[in-house]
């Protein structure tokens, strides 16, 4: 296949009348979008992944020194939908996570067709209700005109704890709150320039992009490189995301805002002083009003917060996040590190300039 890849009759463009060429740009951004929402929710994954490890390492601890036992939690995926975004976000996820195939389940309409996913051990099936009953992260990969009916057939079996994200972009996030009658909800928005430079290939893999320096760091949410911009209030509801993962397992305030600093702001950059001691930490007025903070007992967790909200309006955590560069430079050091990928401090990046139509 290598010795066919530059042969002009077996390129996409060469079929194209000459006057269409134009419209070549959006080949281009279609799939600048789908590497980008494959990273988001990978990260997103890990992210969650990390935590929940974490939280359970700090109950294990507690529990024997009681002498209680406790049970090992694993991260259940679902993804609903098995069209194309479906099947290349459960590759991306099943080995970039990574996440193990007996955590993997998909619900689609015709799991016949997923006959690779099913050999490599994803269970496969059409049980919308029974899948979101079983996961704690679910992906809506489905078209627009399904969703009404799915949200239908899951809502009553949904878990408060359990994070719905959504990829269809024609539902805003008011409109999925009062269908699935739930909050815990993220939906990432993206922006797209007219011009751009195309840095996101045509022949590789969404898992072999997701490899590359260059297409991790435009994926960044502060990186407008290839033309895709990532809305920050996606960031915003990651985190505030966290926060009710902590308070489920009812963690004291101060306990969760050291978990999250310790995990998530401990990747430095190297003029970073060595004991981190320069480097942002998590406050408890980062995330709430002052006025909640002050009345907040110590033993406390946080409030259970509504993430569609998050989503939709200021919080306390959006003016600290447009506020502090340094926070902004630690969260994309740690998103790149998350990818194994570095980051050098002021690395210039990827030009937007000359036009890809």
């Amino acid at each position: 296949m290598d010795m066919l890849e530059d042969l002009q009759t077996l390129q996409f463009e060469y079929g194209i009348p000459e006057e269409e060429h134009t419209w070549l740009f959006l080949q281009g951004r279609s799939r600048g979008l789908m590497i980008e929402a494959c990273a988001h929710a990978t990260f997103f994954c890990k992210l969650f992944r990390i935590l929940r490890q974490s939280l359970h390492e700090n109950q294990t601890s507690e529990c024997v020194s009681t002498g209680s036992p406790v049970a090992c939690e694993k991260l259940n995926v679902g993804i609903i939908g098995g069209g194309h975004l479906g099947k290349q976000l459960a590759r991306v996820l099943l080995q970039l996570v990574p996440i193990p195939t007996e955590s993997l389940r998909i619900s689609t309409r015709r799991p016949e067709v997923l006959d690779e996913l099913q050999k490599l051990g994803i269970q496969c099936f059409y049980q919308n209700a029974y899948l979101v009953n079983w996961a704690n992260v679910v992906f809506l990969c489905c078209l627009p005109s399904q969703l009404p009916n799915i949200c239908l057939e899951i809502q009553s079996s949904l878990e408060k704890t359990c994070i719905v994200y959504s990829f269809v972009a024609a539902i805003p996030v008011p409109r999925l709150k009062l269908l699935l009658n739930h909050t815990n909800i993220l939906r990432p928005q993206y922006q797209c320039a007219d011009k751009f430079v195309n840095i996101w290939g045509a022949n590789k893999e969404i898992t072999a992009a997701l490899q590359d320096p260059v297409i991790i760091r435009a994926t960044c949410p502060y990186s407008p490189a290839g033309g895709i911009t990532l809305n920050t209030k996606w960031l915003e509801g990651v985190f505030y995301a966290a926060l009710n993962i902590c308070t489920a397992k009812e963690m004291s305030h101060p306990r969760v805002l050291h978990l999250l600093s310790e995990q998530f702001l401990s990747v430095h950059f190297e003029d970073c002083d060595k004991d981190g001691a320069s480097c942002p930490k998590f406050q408890l007025t980062d995330f709430v009003s002052k006025t909640y903070a002050k009345n907040l007992p110590l033993r406390r967790p946080f409030p259970w917060f509504d993430l569609a909200a998050v989503q939709l309006k200021e919080t306390p955590f959006s003016l600290h996040l447009s506020k502090s560069t340094a926070l902004q430079d630690h969260l994309t050091h740690f998103y790149c590190h998350s990818f194994g990928i570095s980051l050098i401090k002021d690395q210039p990046e990827v030009s937007t300039g000359s036009p890809s139509q």
